[in-house]
């Protein structure tokens, strides 16, 4: 139901408000989900959901208030969801990728250097370096997201504690121990880049 009119949106006015408050969140929502799985695939699977989640339930949107940590809601939920299904199933491999991989010729670019295809990898990896995303990554998830949320999206804690549903102390204490663990798993190679402790 609008707010403002107090009757349902025609399919016209709901997509054209859809598209214009959502969709220019796109790139930012596909960030935090390539940051939570770490995977291309399962990072446009979990935009996708939260898009059709995000349409189904627009009617619900304040308009004129945050769609990106509205977004970022849905997808953190959707993260969290789908990882609790995915934790009760087995691990599953497909060996014919694993060796098709191994035994492609084109493995080494040019360069010398794996190549790939996933942009997303080589443009966070211009960003904040090999060192520091490998850092990131190897957060539990908890504090890989109140990382990403605070310090490369730029949300406020209240807006972190909207998204993440919990209590501002309980934002505060993550972002602490987050920041101090990636603190310490990245000491050395500060100190090898020329940086005091």
């Amino acid at each position: 139901m609008s707010e403002q009119t107090g009757k349902q949106l025609s399919k016209e006015e709901k997509d054209a408000r859809f598209e214009a408050e959502l969709l220019p969140v796109l790139d930012p929502l596909y960030n935090f989900a390539y940051r939570l799985t770490l995977d291309e695939d399962d990072a446009n699977d979990l935009v996708q959901e939260t898009y059709l989640k995000a349409y189904r339930f627009f009617d619900y949107f304040e308009q004129g208030t945050n769609a990106k940590a509205w977004l970022f809601r849905i997808l953190k939920n959707s993260f969290i969801n789908e990882f609790r299904k995915k934790s009760k199933q087995p691990a599953k491999v497909d060996y014919s990728e694993v060796e098709g991989y191994y035994n492609s010729e084109d493995v080494e670019g040019e360069s010398g250097v794996a190549s790939t295809t996933d942009m997303r990898t080589e443009s966070v990896q211009d960003l904040i370096g090999d060192e520091v995303a490998s850092a990131l990554n190897a957060l539990p998830v908890d504090f890989r997201t109140v990382i990403i949320l605070c310090d490369l999206e730029g949300f406020t804690y209240e807006e972190m504690a909207k998204i993440l549903d919990i209590p501002i102390g309980t934002v505060r204490s993550r972002l602490h121990r987050a920041r101090n663990s990636l603190k310490e798993k990245l000491e050395k190679y500060a100190k090898g880049m020329g940086y005091n402790s």
